[in-house]
């Protein structure tokens, strides 16, 4: 057996973002019926983790603007978390009364993507994050983070796995 092998984990945690990442990039707007739907459709499939969508700037993506209550509506299974994404403090606290009782936060590997898609630097992404880790922290939330872009950045090109490093370390 390969060497390597043996440092695998032993099981591996499925988050599903469609609800969010998926849905946030149609052209269309979905009703909000068919979003609860869905979500509640991947939870009864088994899923033990639905990023169900994200508290950003209804003005930034139009799509998710329903948030708040596709949160309130939402059949919840005890066996699935229904994390959502939350750019900011004024995401975080419509997230918190909307009942959200656990986050993600985001930012990337690569200054484009970030620039692009947050409209911020990395390093601005991360401090709008100690705020939001500030009040999770209070409410007993769990927070998950992570890191796009880094197998690569659809402006940028190949990214440097140390930079990758830096910002994971840094988040």
């Amino acid at each position: 057996m390969p060497a390597i092998l043996p440092i695998l984990p032993t099981s591996v945690r499925v988050v599903e973002v469609g609800p969010r990442d998926g849905l946030q990039n149609e052209h269309v707007q979905v009703p909000t019926q068919q979003k609860i739907q869905f979500i509640q459709m991947l939870a009864e499939a088994g899923l033990p983790v639905v990023e169900a969508t994200s508290f950003v700037s209804p003005r930034a993506i139009p799509q998710l603007s329903d948030a708040s209550v596709v949160m309130t509506s939402i059949s919840r299974r005890p066996t699935t978390s229904y994390p959502v994404l939350v750019p900011n403090l004024k995401g975080m606290e419509r997230a918190l009364a909307s009942g959200v009782r656990a986050i993600s936060v985001f930012t990337a590997a690569s200054e484009s993507f970030t620039r692009h898609n947050i409209n911020a630097t990395i390093a601005e992404s991360l401090a709008n994050f100690r705020p939001v880790l500030e009040l999770a922290r209070r409410e007993d939330i769990p927070v998950r983070g992570y890191i796009s872009t880094v197998f690569g950045c659809p402006y940028e090109g190949a990214v440097a796995p140390q930079q990758v490093l830096s910002v994971a370390q840094a988040l």
